[in-house]
């Protein structure tokens, strides 16, 4: 007789901790925080499974917030943790909350890494375009121009695109969504958790204290309809109040249209998670030339870094068997020092 076995029914509570959350109050990481447990409630995944890892920053409290396991580990080293974790026990499910500096400043490397090796790991990146635990300075994706505590007369560096930088890493996974698109937020975190291999996540946040509003434009009820370009698989490229603009491409470059006067309907780009290059122009979007694209951008299946060291182990062990840790210590490369 067998006997099959459920898994319990979390709940956002069974999620909490008893942590004092210590965020500025109106910070965006409390939405992203409730929408995360949110999301996980659907995945299936037990909280013995589950496992976040951190750097240092504003975002990287989130570990302490979630009654699962947990790292808080050092300044844009998270990766490294991460896949440690992940190679360690592959059954995990394995998120890794950074931010714009944490992610892209001391531990832009380490980021750069582990999108290319494809590990299994959920990368939130939180992209408020700021240094707010260190107060105020500005960060590698600060756009031109900002002005900060360190760049007082406005920052004269280009910007890091982060969706454009995950796909040149290969990234098999990159999607946008932003902290108070409670809808789209937990959409986005449910496809990351699904996918199999390193699912890159930008998340606009904003940062109440020291660069407020910096998203308005994409968070406001009067302006982000016109502004935002909501992807869906397999459907024209449509935004703006009435839905009655597109984006068309002449050649590979993207222009926007007014559907009716410029085009029609069919003419419009088509969303393809698949497609690579699009992809690329997409991540390239920006406010206020284009509308900046919301959701998955790109998204593939791929061997996983795991995956592939198992293949290795495995055939290793077919070929010379289990071998001897002493056999190891005694091989040829041995040198006797008198």
């Amino acid at each position: 007789m067998s006997t099959t076995l459920s898994l319990p029914t979390l709940t956002t509570k069974d999620l909490t901790t008893d942590q004092d959350v210590r965020w500025c109050p109106g910070c965006g990481d409390y939405s992203i925080l409730a929408q995360m447990k949110k999301a996980l409630l659907g995945v299936g995944v037990p909280r013995e499974k589950m496992v976040f890892v951190s750097g240092i920053g504003c975002s990287s409290r989130f570990p302490y917030y979630m009654n699962t396991y947990g790292f808080h580990t050092i300044h844009g080293r998270a990766p490294t943790f991460a896949t440690g974790v992940k190679l360690a026990n592959p059954d995990l499910q394995v998120w890794m909350v950074t931010g714009d500096g944490d992610g892209f400043s001391i531990g832009g490397n380490h980021t750069m890494h582990l999108l290319r090796r494809n590990v299994d790991i959920k990368v939130l990146l939180f992209n408020n375009e700021i240094y707010g635990l260190t107060k105020g300075q500005y960060s590698p994706t600060s756009r031109t121009g900002t002005k900060s505590k360190t760049s007082v007369t406005g920052s004269i560096e280009s910007p890091i695109r982060p969706l454009t930088l995950a796909l040149a890493a290969e990234a098999t996974f990159v999607a946008r969504t932003i902290d108070i698109d409670i809808h789209n937020l937990v959409a986005i975190l449910q496809r990351a958790a699904a996918h199999k291999g390193t699912a890159f996540v930008e998340i606009y946040q904003n940062c109440k204290i020291f660069n407020d509003d910096v998203w308005a434009y994409a968070t406001d009820r009067t302006m982000k309809s016109e502004n935002l370009l909501y992807l869906e698989h397999g459907k024209p490229m449509v935004f703006g109040k009435n839905r009655d603009k597109g984006i068309r491409l002449i050649g590979l470059k993207p222009e926007v249209v007014v559907i009716g006067k410029d085009c029609a309907l069919d003419d419009l780009l088509v969303h393809d998670e698949t497609d690579a290059v699009a992809a690329s122009l997409l991540s390239r979007m920006s406010n206020p030339e284009f509308p900046e694209p919301v959701g998955v951008v790109y998204a593939v299946r791929k061997p996983t870094y795991e995956e592939l060291v198992q293949q290795q182990i495995d055939a290793s062990l077919a070929k010379k068997g289990p071998g001897k840790l002493a056999d190891l210590f005694e091989s040829e490369d041995l040198w006797t020092v008198e």
